[in-house]
């Protein structure tokens, strides 16, 4: 009976004003910042530590939470707890919120509020009581936002670059997760990258980046292909490096993991359905890979001795001759439609998918089309035959889109053709392993473009002569 009690002691967070006195505040942990440091204005020559986080009580009210300190007591305090914790704040300060500054930098919140938690006057603890606990933790999976307010990762591939710099809200299935990427910057800062894959029912693999501690510690958690998730409050980028949409966790982002919702339930059937059909498995399509980090040379008889050596994937650069370019024949040859859900190629007649276990089997067909080529590449060492060169790659080599190109004449299309064929060029590729394959791999074309004579003249020389032609 002593723990209802003390229940009653707490103060809800719809109740708090300024005019509370020693306010005791029970809450979950849904989001939070990294440490950061600034110089102290009073105390030259030393800095003043801060970090923020937010606490929910009921589905319908969150607050923020900053605290300001020397760098042992905010390290401290927030090396003490994490985002899915219940925590029991005793005597923060409760002050009104600048609503311009607060909600520009940190998560909107309902409050008209923000609590201060100071070593001299506060304390926070880890909550062990197990009825606070079954209360608050439910709330975890309760999106911050209108659950119905949301954009498909469609909706952010349609709508292109007029969303840059837009803060969205995101419903999605984790991918894949990347490796921590760590960097220190021109002004000797440390910091760290990591990025997460997400796909949906219209998209296969969409980037999120976190550059955030706290953020990536969250997502290192997550079961990929098993997890939903509702990102408040995202900012969207488009990514020139890469030509393309991306959205990057920020200071005002909160992350509902599996929400309770019938659009994440029905979003994580369809995970799974996609999944078992290994459709994932077989999607490879390649703008995931920057061909700025690529700079390995191969002749082509070494990249397929590595690839039977090799099991994993890898990428790499040739400088060969495209010695098969099929533009001139049947338009349907190359560009195809293919199903949004599966990838599998469209029936033409029947305008239906192809692949009996596709997951949309029983939805109205959506489709994808675009550039779909097999081309072979030749150099002085042999061979390598039927290379995809697909999507917006083979739109970038090509210099126009799919488009553009149906309504070519024959006579513009060998043009363009003859413009390539037997030339050399300098072709970034990714060599991925693959049982169906009667050569045990697939390679897939990430750009391409004619080769500059004196890049290739020194590559060559490099690679020495030492290979023995293939043919």
């Amino acid at each position: 009976m002593a723990n209802n009690g003390q229940v009653q002691d707490f103060v809800p967070i719809s109740d708090l004003h300024p005019n509370t006195t020693h306010p005791r505040v029970a809450g979950v942990i849904i989001g939070k910042t990294d440490v950061k440091s600034f110089p102290d204005r009073k105390k030259i020559g030393l800095d003043r530590f801060t970090f923020g986080f937010t606490i929910k009580d009921s589905p319908d009210y969150f607050i923020n939470v900053s605290s300001w300190g020397n760098d042992r007591y905010i390290n401290g305090l927030s090396n003490s707890f994490s985002v899915g914790d219940c925590v029991i704040i005793e005597n923060p300060l409760v002050a009104t919120k600048d609503s311009e500054k607060d909600d520009r930098f940190c998560p909107s919140t309902p409050s008209f509020y923000r609590l201060m938690v100071s070593e001299a006057h506060s304390q926070l603890s880890i909550c062990a009581d197990i009825e606070i606990m079954n209360r608050l933790l439910p709330l975890l999976h309760l999106p911050v936002k209108d659950y119905r307010d949301f954009y498909s990762l469609g909706d952010i591939m349609a709508n292109g670059q007029s969303l840059d710099g837009n803060v969205i809200n995101i419903l999605a299935v984790v991918r894949s997760i990347s490796d921590i990427k760590y960097f220190t910057t021109a002004d000797g800062r440390k910091g760290q990258r990591l990025e997460v894959k997400l796909f949906d029912d219209s998209v296969t693999s969409f980037p999120l980046v976190c550059w955030d501690r706290e953020a990536i510690q969250l997502v290192q958690t997550l079961i990929p292909r098993e997890t939903v998730l509702f990102i408040s409050d995202a900012r969207i980028g488009y990514d020139g490096f890469r030509n393309c949409m991306t959205a990057t966790v920020n200071s005002k982002t909160i992350i509902t993991v599996n929400p309770d919702t019938k659009e994440a339930s029905l979003l994580f059937n369809y995970a799974r359905e996609v999944s078992e059909s290994g459709v994932l498995d077989e999607d490879d399509r390649l703008g995931d890979v920057p061909v700025e980090s690529i700079s390995d040379v191969y002749t082509v008889s070494q990249l397929k001795l590595k690839a039977q050596e090799n099991s994993e994937v890898f990428c790499g650069i040739t400088y060969s001759f495209i010695s098969r370019l099929d533009l001139d024949g049947s338009i349907t040859k190359v560009i195809k439609s293919r199903c949004s859900k599966c990838r599998y190629q469209v029936n033409e007649e029947s305008q239906s998918c192809s692949n009996t276990a596709c997951p949309g089997v029983d939805h109205p067909l959506t489709v994808t089309t675009g550039f779909d080529l097999l081309v072979d590449v030749t150099d002085h060492t042999g061979t390598l035959q039927s290379c995809s060169l697909n999507g917006t790659v083979a739109e970038k080599t090509l210099g126009c889109s799919h488009n553009e190109f149906a309504n070519l004449t024959e006579d513009e299309r060998t043009a363009i053709k003859w413009k390539f064929l037997l030339e050399r060029c300098k072709v970034y590729f990714k060599i991925t392993p693959s049982s169906k394959s009667r050569s045990g791999m697939r390679c897939s074309v990430l750009e391409c473009s004619l080769a500059d004579p004196g890049e290739v003249k020194q590559n060559m020389s490099a690679l020495g002569s030492s290979c023995s032609p293939v043919l």
